[in-house]
């Protein structure tokens, strides 16, 4: 049930037990909550907004997971999205973020640690340190405040992970950052996130960003990490 003048998280999971004790949960913690059920139901709540978080299952009745996480992106590129699911393949979360998920947990889940995530993807999205800031390397360009990302004159559509890989690496133009680095600054933690998943955003930037152009501005320093910069290795 949400609470008046609380953040609101909307919980989308089908199993009614578990609905109901992610809600008890988190409304002990002073959050709002608004449960729904099935595919459905999270699209009517998705049009009437007003949630500052999604906990996204992605097996669901009607419309699954992975449709809605596009869709929520599709009209939102800010509003975190944690995935909540008993699929633990890594095609599955690989999927999830390259749709835009911000965070990835596979059943059963230690509420505590899902506490924590909601915490600090929560503190993120409030404190929006990057309302008026832009960076410009070469023909790219990056507004902070809008999140949106310009190549040769020609728009980039990126989900919010690649976005925040490549604000990270813009704003350390030149400089060779490891991939416990990248986790570290862009997933928060190395915790759980595998060298394989830091290539594979490597990969689709590269295919986003650089494809087409001669100036190719994403690099790797074999051995040591990824640097994007203007001038050629």
């Amino acid at each position: 049930m949400e609470q008046s003048g609380s953040r609101t998280i909307l919980v989308v999971e089908d199993d009614p037990r578990l609905s109901r004790s992610l809600c008890e949960q988190l409304e002990a913690e002073a959050f709002g909550t608004l449960p729904v059920f099935d595919g459905k139901m999270a699209q009517r709540a998705m049009d009437h907004g007003g949630f500052d978080l999604v906990l996204l299952d992605l097996s669901l009745p009607g419309v699954n997971g992975f449709d809605l996480c596009r869709q929520i992106r599709m009209k939102d590129r800010n509003t975190p999205v944690i995935v909540l699911t008993a699929f633990g393949d890594i095609d599955s979360k690989l999927n999830a973020f390259k749709l835009g998920a911000d965070d990835y947990l596979v059943k059963p889940v230690h509420f505590q640690e899902l506490l924590a995530k909601v915490n600090v993807f929560l503190k993120r999205a409030e404190s929006n340190p990057l309302a008026v800031e832009h960076i410009t390397v070469a023909d790219l360009a990056i507004d902070l405040g809008t999140k949106t990302v310009v190549r040769g004159g020609k728009s980039v559509d990126l989900t919010p992970k690649e976005f925040n890989l490549l604000v990270c690496m813009a704003r350390n133009k030149g400089r060779v950052l490891s991939k416990d680095q990248l986790a570290q600054q862009v997933w928060d933690d190395a915790y759980g996130v595998s060298p394989n998943t830091i290539e594979v955003y490597i990969s689709f930037l590269r295919s986003k960003v650089d494809k087409g152009h001669a100036l190719q501005l994403i690099h790797t320093k074999h051995g040591f990490g990824y640097t994007l910069d203007d001038r050629q290795p």
